[in-house]
């Protein structure tokens, strides 16, 4: 079992975290057997160029318990610096191995985000994969910041399902922001932000086919899919990822973490 935090990739400024789907896990494990708590950012070039020219939210990524490689281009300039045991941490796939592990160790799920049903939806749909496994709530939050009455109402909700892993499906940058405001605030061991997880296992939103996961084109799937949502993430970013990405690896610029 992994006890030591993993070594971090320093990628633009952000330290993404140089391990495997398989080290994730006996990481995510390790801390929930310890009784701590903490939060881990699914992280990809979208998360990353958000933080370029937001230092705060660049913060909250390099102080996560795990900040994991969520796109194939992060996993492909780990290995440009060195650390070649790094693959993709997906964060629907991590969801899936995380379950399957927990009808073995009795973890328990909540989940919070997503449109209105999409939790419930997919509550039905997990444990029809994984029979056994115990998720004890769902909660279905506003386009806004939660008040007093709405926070006590989900503490409690916490509390009294004893839930030991918070999965917030909600969007970039937006989960990450929730998740460090109440890390050690709310009654769960561990908080994950899963973004579209919510929706892909539901069977709400089309997963791209595996050969353009393997090729790191599922950016390409997905804005056909979602292209008024999409085109403005995937054909900025991409580029100035790009661009950004020459000038850390040929030393032209340095990125701090």
């Amino acid at each position: 079992m992994i006890s030591a935090d993993p070594p971090r990739v320093n990628i633009l400024g952000v330290g993404i975290s140089a391990l495997s789907m398989e080290s994730a896990l006996e990481c995510s494990e390790a801390l929930l057997n310890r009784g701590e708590s903490g939060y881990i950012c699914v992280t990809g070039v979208h998360g990353i160029i958000e933080a370029q020219s937001d230092e705060a939210f660049r913060t909250i990524l390099n102080q996560s318990f795990l900040s994991t490689p969520d796109g194939v281009p992060t996993v492909w300039l780990g290995h440009l610096h060195g650390f070649k045991h790094m693959t993709r941490v997906y964060g629907p796939d991590f969801m899936l191995n995380m379950c399957a592990l927990s009808v073995q160790r009795g973890y328990r799920h909540f989940f919070y985000g997503g449109r209105p049903g999409i939790a419930e939806e997919l509550r039905t749909e997990l444990t029809r994969r994984y029979p056994g496994l115990q998720i004890v709530g769902t909660y279905t939050p506003p386009f806004r910041p939660l008040n007093v009455e709405e926070e006590e109402d989900l503490r409690a909700r916490l509390a009294a399902s004893q839930a030991d892993i918070l999965w917030c499906g909600l969007s970039t940058p937006k989960q990450e922001r929730f998740m460090a405001s109440y890390n050690g605030r709310l009654p769960v061991k561990l908080m994950v932000g899963v973004g579209a997880a919510f929706d892909l296992l539901s069977g709400n939103l089309a997963e791209a086919p595996d050969w353009m996961k393997r090729s790191g084109l599922q950016w390409l799937y997905r804005l056909i899919k979602e292209p008024k949502r999409l085109w403005r993430r995937y054909l900025l970013n991409n580029p100035r990822f790009i661009w950004l990405s020459f000038l850390q690896l040929s030393r032209l610029r340095r990125f701090s973490v």
